[in-house]
């Protein structure tokens, strides 16, 4: 099984010549692009996935991942500073966003049942480097990002026992690095246990939190309408701030949905299910697109509610649920508590799947070779990536234990949104030039360039052009250009390939959309986001050249990704679709 390390990593001069041929091996293996049939192939991981997984269970994973914490956090900070009673809007806005990506994800998911996500649909297309950066960056958020979600769970646990003092403070550490959470290492120790045991089993705890949650937040709605008061959505707490429904105007909507759009993050870690779904070709696309449409239905109920309940210049950013519970619900206080407690559930369901999304990420990118297939290992009791899993869960604890990650809560955002960006281009890429076909791949890459060249245009005079009529012709410039080049695409390019089973429709008009959705919302990030984001890739880039590079040649070179696995997995892959 580790044979292949041995050309490369058997001495430290046979490492040294390894490094002496880095440029011949990056030109041969950094844009490789594995076939669809490839990604398939399982005999890495020694046992299979065990397929067990219908809609129902993706739905409920979906929303599970979905509807964690965040939203009692962004739709306060959306609401008082952004748009007003119009974050209703804003949500329906980042929700279109959402399942535009998801139509993305599911065309790949569909054509490649595989672990691997978005980091074999990227291999697949844009060959080896891309995926690697993109996968691994994207694993790094997961991690980073479970930790803060773990210690969030002691935050709301306290809040609904009423108890504050849950986590021990070491003096002697550092500002930051001194509150040990040792509840947040249990429930993300207890969790890993979960799904190394089983991923059946997995769902069920899913379906069963997720249900409480979905009950807990229909008593939020019901009682915001009971208790509310619709003209809280056109008039001020204060006369002297602005009214109306759109305060902020329609820009406002808009920034708030990029902030908002952060709570629908999750739904990626669906697609990771892939090689344990039953018929996959009819599962994942109702299971995917199902449960971003039942959460943005659930997200825009709440936000209405809460509107309901408060006018929005009287809403806290910090608490907007339990306060306007304490203050437009006739002082009910102790709403606070169920809040903590529904935000719980709510916390270890998005934990949950982000941690069985981490784990699978892992085992392909193992299978892959860039990283030791000691990763891609599946357990022949439990079926399930035990070595992935149990390493990051144990990573994740430590980092929770001690670490304080509020200055790392919008990691998971940029990393997400980048990859959103790279599938949304792959689905257009495969379509119209696919990588193993005999079509000139120009037309399409200067198409992607040019589109999202105007859309990174576009966003850069929202953000930093004044205000007024020059700003609007630049904007509506930008739009009318970028509608150009779509049609222009459109009406020049033929498809030089169909989906077998599922597609995107009305290609390239829903994923290009995406694309631009995808950069405007990167546009909203913060610079310190960028500075990380830069940092991790830098170091991704690193790993690549020093030691991922170096395996994957040494695995092809030794037949492990030969064409002759190519051929088996067609078969397995055959078979995939008819399960």
């Amino acid at each position: 099984m580790e044979s292949h390390s041995s050309s490369s990593f058997s001495s430290f001069k046979s490492y040294l010549h390894a490094l002496s041929d880095t440029p011949n091996r990056l030109s041969r293996r950094a844009c490789s692009a594995s076939a669809s049939s490839e990604e398939t192939a399982r005999a890495r991981s020694g046992s299979d996935l065990r397929r067990s997984l219908r809609w129902h269970d993706l739905i409920g994973f979906g929303v599970g991942g979905m509807v964690g914490a965040g939203v009692f956090v962004t739709s306060g900070r959306a609401a008082r500073l952004q748009a007003g009673p119009a974050v209703v809007l804003s949500y329906a806005l980042a929700g279109l966003c959402a399942l535009l990506s998801a139509f993305c994800y599911t065309e790949f998911a569909v054509e490649m049942p595989v672990a691997g996500g978005a980091f074999s649909y990227i291999r697949a297309t844009f060959g080896e480097f891309l995926a690697f950066v993109t996968g691994a960056n994207l694993v790094i958020d997961y991690v980073l990002s479970n930790a803060a979600v773990a210690r969030g769970f002691t935050a709301y646990l306290a809040t609904a026992l009423g108890h504050p003092g849950l986590r021990l403070t070491v003096h002697s550490f550092p500002e930051g690095y001194n509150e040990m959470d040792p509840i947040a290492v249990a429930i993300v120790l207890l969790l890993t246990f979960i799904i190394c045991y089983s991923t059946r089993e997995s769902s069920w705890l899913n379906m069963v939190l997720t249900v409480l949650h979905i009950l807990f937040i229909v008593f939020v709605i019901v009682v915001g309408f009971w208790r509310g008061d619709l003209r809280n959505f056109t008039q001020p707490g204060n006369p002297e701030n602005a009214g109306g429904f759109f305060p902020f105007g329609a820009s406002g909507v808009f920034n708030g949905a990029a902030m908002v759009y952060l709570s629908y993050i999750g739904y990626d870690a669906v697609s990771t299910m892939a090689e344990e779904v039953k018929n996959p070709a009819k599962n994942i696309p109702v299971g995917v697109s199902g449960s971003v449409i039942l959460v943005t239905v659930l997200y825009c109920l709440m936000a209405a509610s809460m509107s309901a309940l408060l006018p929005y210049d009287k809403i806290d950013p910090e608490a907007p649920f339990s306060g306007a519970f304490e203050v437009g619900a006739a002082g009910w206080r102790w709403a606070g508590n169920m809040i903590g407690a529904g935000a719980s559930m709510g916390i270890v369901t998005s934990l949950l799947v982000a941690m069985l999304g981490q784990a699978r990420y892992m085992c392909v990118i193992g299978r892959s070779c860039v990283v030791p297939t000691w990763f891609a290992q599946v357990h022949p009791t439990t079926s399930t990536p035990v070595n992935a899993s149990a390493f990051l869960g144990i990573f994740t604890a430590a980092i929770a234990l001690f670490t304080d990650l509020n200055i790392l809560l919008n990691l998971v955002s940029i990393g997400s949104l980048f990859v959103f960006y790279m599938v949304a281009n792959a689905v257009i890429y495969r379509r119209y030039a696919p990588p193993h076909g005999t079509s000139n791949p120009w037309p399409t890459l200067s198409f992607l360039f040019c589109f999202s060249l105007t859309s990174l245009i576009f966003t850069l005079l929202w953000q930093f052009a004044p205000p007024g009529k020059p700003k609007a012709y630049m904007l509506g410039s930008c739009i009318a250009l970028a509608f150009g080049v779509v049609l222009l695409f459109h009406l020049m390019v033929p498809q030089a390939r169909k989906p077998e089973f599922w597609g995107v429709p009305f290609m390239p008009w829903i994923p290009s959309i995406s694309i631009f959705l995808n950069i405007f919302l990167l546009g909203s990030l913060d610079k310190p986001s960028y500075v990380r984001f830069g940092f991790f890739s830098g170091l991704v880039v690193l790993v690549y050249v020093l030691y991922s590079v170096h395996s994957s040649f040494d695995a092809e070179r030794e037949g492990i990704l030969s064409r002759k696995s190519v051929e088996m997995a067609v078969e397995n892959g055959n078979e995939d679709q008819k399960v």
